[in-house]
């Protein structure tokens, strides 16, 4: 008889521990999919058009190769070589316009100077 309550216990608590995890798993969704639809205006707009890299190129020249390097290879700045595959296009963006990390100043260019940007580093 005891044996069968504890069973039966045991069996209560399983279900209990997978509906926990199931409610877990729907809240994680739901609050990825209103991040997702509440995406900063700014990025969203980035995101949606085609960079230049030669134009990317010229805008890291002029703003950020006193710190990153002439070659993007790193002097009080880090090296950016292959940064887009360690970091997102939108991790990227933020950090170019927040300036994130000191000493690295805000920088807020143009949706069209931030798309050549990203093609320049994604390059790189």
């Amino acid at each position: 008889m005891n044996n069968q309550i504890s069973t039966t216990d045991t069996w209560i608590q399983g279900i209990a521990l997978a509906i926990l995890a199931a409610l877990f798993a729907l809240l994680v969704i739901v609050l990825g999919v209103y991040q997702f639809s509440h995406t900063d205006p700014y990025i969203e707009s980035v995101l949606a058009l085609k960079g230049n890299a030669q134009q990317g190129e010229a805008i890291f020249q002029m703003n950020c190769a006193s710190c990153h390097g002439i070659y993007a290879d790193g002097m009080v700045g880090p090296n950016l070589h292959h940064v887009s595959e360690r970091k997102s296009s939108v991790r990227i963006i933020n950090q170019v316009i927040s300036g994130q990390t000191p000493p690295m100043p805000q920088f807020q260019p143009s949706p069209q100077e931030m798309a050549d940007l990203l093609k320049y580093l994604e390059a790189l």
